[in-house]
């Protein structure tokens, strides 16, 4: 068997071996997609159908009554944006710090493995933990409970993406600025994180998508309220709590809006995802 024999089997076996792994990943991928427009199908065509303007006006109705889910969609837009608010200027400091100011001390390896627990942690877990520490404290569900559950799921993924991406912002942007004299909060501020705006807004975004459609903390915090409330000290109402509620009734009604809600909480996911790439679009 001649060399040139030899190169050109091991080139035809190479050529086989990756064209059955390119045909695998292509079938994984299709598997994957498959149920991903079969979940977005069904979802705009039974969420949809049951969006109108009483459904966005109007209160959760009684089983077999006409209705909305005003008060839900209110208390999810509530929760959502003050566990934002509350948990992404937490989450970037603490990334901040991991990545710019202590990198490699006990503190630090201590507050990531606290994090990475945190980031892991099933959300029912924290819901029973806000229920134990603020619930049976204070012997009533709330909206400030349910907030806090919310943000205890915010503050891990903006650490973990903050910290990673200022990681990624080379050294030699922080080196240029020191030698023109800013001092290290004007570098952080005017440099990296300005190189790192982009993933961090989509650390921040992937927060919000997670907690959006969080159930289980909500049930054991906020729990639910059939009607229209914006006291933060009373159970209120959510989305998602409505969902779970609604789908699993036998009520042809509620079934039709816990759809009318999975369409809503799908759309408004996407919209942030859309609005994220437009605002953090690099200008050229």
């Amino acid at each position: 068997m001649t060399i040139s024999t030899a190169r050109e089997r091991r080139y035809a076996k190479r050529k086989l071996v990756n064209f059955f792994a390119l045909v695998l990943s292509l079938l994984a991928m299709a598997f994957g997609l498959f149920w991903l427009f079969w979940i977005l199908f069904e979802t705009v065509r039974l969420g949809f159908a049951g969006l109108t303007w009483v459904t966005l006006s109007q209160m959760t109705p009684p089983p077999n009554d006409e209705g909305g889910l005003l008060n839900a969609i209110y208390g999810s837009l509530v929760m959502v944006s003050l566990a934002t608010c509350v948990g992404t200027p937490i989450g970037a400091m603490a990334g901040i710090y991991l990545a710019e100011y202590d990198c490699d001390s006990t503190l630090a390896s201590v507050t990531r493995f606290v994090n990475d627990i945190l980031l892991s942690a099933p959300s029912i877990v924290i819901g029973l933990f806000v229920y134990a520490v603020v619930v049976t404290r204070f012997r009533s569900f709330s909206a400030y409970a349910g907030i806090m559950a919310l943000t205890l799921i915010v503050i891990p993924v903006v650490v973990r993406t903050t910290e990673n991406m200022l990681r990624l912002v080379p050294a030699s942007l922080r080196e240029a600025a020191y030698a023109l004299g800013a001092p290290k909060w004007k570098v952080i501020l005017s440099i990296t994180m300005r190189s790192a705006r982009s993933g961090v807004v989509t650390g921040v975004l992937l927060a919000v998508a997670r907690i959006a459609g969080e159930t289980a903390p909500l049930l054991f915090t906020a729990l639910s309220n059939q009607f229209w409330t914006s006291s933060l000290s009373e159970p209120m109402a959510s989305l998602p709590v409505t969902i779970f509620k609604f789908a699993m009734s036998p009520f042809e009604n509620w079934q039709k809006l816990a759809w009318a809600g999975v369409f809503l909480v799908t759309l408004a996911v996407l919209l942030l995802n859309i609005l994220a790439r437009v605002l953090t679009r690099q200008k050229i």
